[in-house]
């Protein structure tokens, strides 16, 4: 059975924030960082070349598909920070609607910059999808 794309870097997720080109999005990397740390308590790893990973989990599919990947976390990507909030079963729309600005994917928020949202609310947003992640499958810290 094939394994994931994105696996686990030895790059150093600093050296990657520090390298982000568009000064507003390294800053808010930077400051994703801190939030992102503070709430999981999960040093980073950076998973394939450009996501910054928060703990990580096992999954097994009744298909018989498994593997490991990052619990949660973000990537500054040229047009917005992506916030991963895997693995995206759960209705979270009474915390997004308070959360201000963004745009939503399968499993992540693409936010343009962090001044057009509540970080208390991206808080509890990332706590509540680690939680039911946790829930799921268990998260362990990387």
């Amino acid at each position: 059975m094939a394994q994931n794309k994105t696996q686990v870097t030895a790059t150093n997720p600093a050296d990657f924030i520090a390298a982000v080109d568009h000064p507003q999005r390294r800053e808010d990397a930077q400051v994703l960082d801190t939030l992102f740390r503070r709430v999981t308590g999960f040093k980073p790893r950076m998973w394939g070349p450009s996501i910054i990973g928060y703990g990580r989990y096992h999954y097994r599919y009744d298909s018989g598909r498994e593997g490991d990947f990052l619990a949660t976390g973000f990537s500054p990507r040229k047009a917005n920070q992506v916030i991963y909030i895997l693995p995206g079963y759960t209705d979270f729309g009474p915390i997004l609607d308070r959360l201000g600005k963004w745009k939503k994917g399968k499993s992540c928020l693409y936010i343009t910059k962090l001044a057009d949202v509540d970080l208390a609310v991206l808080e509890e947003l990332i706590r509540a999808g680690l939680d039911d992640l946790n829930s799921r499958w268990p998260v362990q810290p990387t």
